[in-house]
């Protein structure tokens, strides 16, 4: 228990104070609040979260599912992000090629995709996109960019082919889940967890 993270806003304090309470007298929403929040070690390194973590998990999967709240803290339900954020010049993109036989699917921004200048630094382009077996397992595509326009809109009036577009896929988190709880002062902090047993 000494574990747990009470940095959300007296979350402790609300929860388990004055009464002399414990965290497993906490509401089922609080306790898997608390146990989201613990950090070093995650809840699965924490005897008292799994219970609640594994309730959770298993209630998720039947309809009519609604997300158990801790209401004292603040917090409402959680968000997800299942990817990371593209690297610095590339832009997230989606590898849904439009091709869905008639359904209606999300499209998932699961690529990044970036123009790069192979002609502009050719060692440091040969390094991280010259094999083309290692762009084949690691999922990279490297295409040219054709007309002279890349599919920003920019124009290129250098006519030797040195722009193209490298589409690569977007990491996934480890922690897709988050919670944001307001700390003691209102703002909020971001605390990342996942669902995995």
């Amino acid at each position: 228990m000494k574990h747990l993270l009470y940095t959300a806003a007296g979350l402790a304090a609300l929860t388990f104070a004055p009464t002399g309470a414990e965290a497993k007298d906490a509401s089922w929403g609080c306790q898997v609040l608390l146990c989201a929040a613990s950090q070093n070690p995650s809840w699965q390194g924490v005897r008292y979260c799994v219970p609640p973590m594994k309730r959770l998990i298993a209630a998720m999967s039947k309809p009519g599912f609604d997300w158990p709240i801790c209401h004292e803290a603040k917090a409402g339900e959680p968000g997800r992000q299942e990817f990371e954020d593209c690297p610095a010049g590339s832009r997230p993109t989606s590898s849904n090629d439009g091709n869905d036989n008639g359904l209606r699917r999300r499209k998932e921004e699961d690529q990044c995709v970036r123009v790069v200048d192979r002609c502009e630094n050719r060692g440091e382009y040969n390094r991280l996109y010259g094999d083309e077996d290692a762009n084949q397992r690691n999922g990279v595509t490297v295409r040219s960019i054709s007309g002279n326009s890349d599919h920003f809109g920019n124009r290129d009036n250098r006519s030797n082919g040195c722009k193209v577009q490298v589409t690569s896929p977007r990491p996934r988190r480890a922690n897709p889940w988050f919670f944001d709880i307001p700390n003691d002062k209102g703002v909020k902090e971001r605390f990342w967890f996942n669902l995995r047993t």
